[in-house]
């Protein structure tokens, strides 16, 4: 009996150490759960988020278009000879640049020089004659006033010196249209440019039919690109506006740097099967750096936004409830700030809805909601440095 008793007793005391362990173990769960000495957020609950921040940047934002583009020159001309005849001389060589009215090409010209020399002739013929006869009707007339001399006779002869005259001038005018035929055995260049392939040599016989050679003019040169029929008004507005900046690069490397053009053509109508504008930009190109045929990348700069605040596209989130970033707030507190994008440019986009200066949050969002804890990178943590404590003071007790 007093063994049974003895076991009662063991149990009892038994149970009553497992109840006083189990309150224990369960008013140290609720401390850490309220935040209490030894919790990982401290008062906070859970600690705060590592973040990284940016201060918003104010600059004047250029609203750009890109598009691929292809140099197409302003003027160039395909020559061809006028008249069938033989090349008498080349004066120029492939790839030569040229002043306009530079003597290029000579044909055979003997027969139009001896066109010439006679058309001369007939007109000096034709001048003694109408002297001659100019004198005969001065001395008919003083014989008319002397009445040795019909009227009729006089009338005659001032019919027969008109007709001289107006010979006179048609014989003169063949004379002229003979030195023109005559000049065009002289082949000069149309324009100043580049001369291309030259397939003609002295002794070949060229008739108007044959392409003697090509002038591309360089300079200025243009840049002929498509952009969106939805850019057309932006296109359009900048162009009443004033001058509209146009950048081209050939991106061939670092070494080739922009060149800088004006719009100088729109297209009237928009091609509706690829819903695209056709416009040109003009070059200054005095180093040759733009070819024709060449493609390049282009961007003209249709609006500027004075003074934008400036972000990360990294910071933008959109969410269904709208387009926002995170903040730092009071007590290092997330605060999220609706923002509306103007324009993005590479990693970076002008928004509306910040002031500027704002800590802005680029990294670490993901875990962030409204009011809660961050700590900016580079800051230390207080569990840090409120766990340092205890080890100096227990090397302090040990010492």
């Amino acid at each position: 009996m007093k063994k049974k008793n003895a076991g009662l007793i063991v149990g009892a005391v038994a149970l009553a150490v497992a109840g006083a362990w189990y309150l224990n173990r369960d008013e140290g769960a609720h401390a850490e759960a309220k935040g209490g000495p030894g919790g990982p957020g401290g008062k906070g609950g859970m600690p705060p988020v590592t973040v990284n921040v940016v201060a918003p940047q104010r600059q004047d934002v250029g609203v750009e278009l890109s598009a691929n583009g292809t140099v197409t020159p302003v003027r160039t001309v395909d020559l061809h000879p006028q008249t069938t005849a033989t090349i008498r001389q080349v004066h120029i060589r492939e790839g030569q640049f040229v002043k306009e009215g530079q003597l290029m090409f000579s044909l055979d010209d003997r027969a139009d020089r001896a066109n010439v020399a006679r058309a001369e002739a007939q007109v000096a013929q034709n001048r003694a004659t109408l002297a001659d006869l100019e004198r005969q009707y001065q001395r008919s007339q003083e014989l008319s006033a002397q009445g040795f001399l019909s009227r009729s006779a006089t009338d005659s002869l001032k019919s027969q010196v008109e007709a001289a005259r107006a010979l006179v001038q048609s014989n003169a005018a063949a004379a002229r249209a003979s030195q023109v035929s005559a000049s065009y055995t002289a082949i000069r260049a149309p324009m100043s440019g580049r001369v291309g392939a030259i397939d003609i040599h002295p002794g070949a016989l060229v008739q108007p039919s044959t392409s003697l050679t090509t002038i591309t003019q360089l300079d200025p040169i243009d840049v002929s690109f498509t952009l969106p029929e939805s850019a057309l008004g932006s296109v359009l507005a900048a162009q009443r506006a004033g001058k509209v900046a146009v950048q081209a690069s050939t991106g061939a490397g670092d070494a080739a740097a922009a060149l800088t053009g004006e719009l100088k053509f729109v297209d009237n109508a928009v091609d509706p099967a690829a819903g695209t504008i056709r416009v040109k930009a003009q070059f200054a190109n005095p180093q040759s750096a733009l070819w024709p045929g060449q493609y390049v990348s282009t961007r003209i700069t249709v609006q500027t936004i004075r003074d934008a605040v400036v972000i990360p596209q990294s910071a933008i989130i959109t969410a269904t409830n709208g387009t926002f970033v995170y903040v730092v707030g009071e007590g290092n507190e997330a605060r999220q700030v609706k923002v509306a994008r103007l324009h993005g440019f590479g990693e970076y986009a002008a928004v509306t809805g910040l002031q500027g200066n704002e800590k802005v949050i680029t990294e670490g969002k993901q875990n962030l909601r409204p009011g809660g804890k961050v700590r900016p990178a580079g800051t230390p943590a207080a569990g840090a440095r409120a766990q340092g404590a205890p080890a100096s003071a227990q090397k302090g007790d040990k010492a």
